[in-house]
């Protein structure tokens, strides 16, 4: 079984140190949900993980299956396995859905092999199929116009294509009213297998509520401070940060 291995994370943005000393270990099949208030290091460590230039690993690594994925470029990070949902999806006119997964399909194959294009398109429509969305959505450009709850099913779509062993969620429930919500989330609940492991970011605990997460993490400044089960988020949802700040204090 794969494991996604955090150890003794440090991550700086500039001089300024945002993630300390973070350590957790996800397996496949397996949701991680992190929450926290603002600041307190959730997107982070995600980018950070993922590759983002502008943050600085200073101490610690992260290993998928054993490998080391700091001397990694984000792409072939990407190839290892891991996958990155944005909190806020790039737009990029005149380059259509289809054609841009199928470019980051080909680009895992190498130049040396073609991707099947009948295939490709099978696959496609499969996974459009089973996340309800209309086949003409990939003729539109990557999130050109979008609605906050079209660019995170555009999102969950790649997420379905590439399927990889790892998928860090940067706060997924962003922009979303409730109906796309629920519509984002049951996406997600139906690529929840025994073989896609998930770091799920987030403030709140709605989205706890579709996605429903196997363990709970707290950030607060910049460090894990409580790990639990959905019980944790549904105490934070009654008390709010305010009472773990007071309880830190006192610790």
């Amino acid at each position: 079984m794969s494991q996604l291995v955090i150890q003794d994370l440090h991550v700086s943005i500039g001089d300024k140190p945002v993630v300390k000393s973070v350590s957790l270990t996800i397996k496949q099949g397996e949701v991680h949900a992190v929450m926290g208030p603002n600041g307190t290091g959730k997107s982070t460590l995600a980018k950070a993980i993922a590759g983002h230039p502008d943050y600085t690993i200073t101490q610690g690594d992260v290993l998928l299956d054993g490998r080391s994925l700091l001397a990694m470029e984000p792409d072939e990070r990407a190839r290892a396995g891991l996958f990155l949902a944005f909190q806020y999806p790039s737009e990029i006119p005149g380059v259509s859905i289809a054609n841009f997964i199928r470019a980051a399909l080909q680009a895992r194959l190498g130049e040396s092999a073609e991707l099947d294009a009948t295939g490709y398109y099978k696959k496609l429509y499969e996974k459009m199929d089973l996340l309800k969305i209309d086949r003409k959505f990939t003729s539109r450009s990557v999130n050109d116009g979008f609605s906050g709850g079209e660019k995170k099913r555009c999102e969950i779509l790649q997420l379905a294509m590439l399927d990889p062993k790892f998928a860090l969620m940067d706060e997924t429930d962003s922009g979303l009213d409730i109906d796309a919500l629920r519509v984002v989330a049951d996406g997600v609940n139906k690529l929840r297998t025994g073989q896609l492991g998930i770091l799920l970011i987030t403030h709140y605990q709605r989205l706890l509520n579709y996605i429903v997460p196997d363990f709970v993490h707290v950030m607060h400044e910049g460090h894990i401070v409580r790990s639990g089960d959905k019980s944790l988020a549904l105490e934070l949802e009654a008390k709010g940060y305010a009472w773990l700040k007071k309880e830190l204090v006192h610790a």
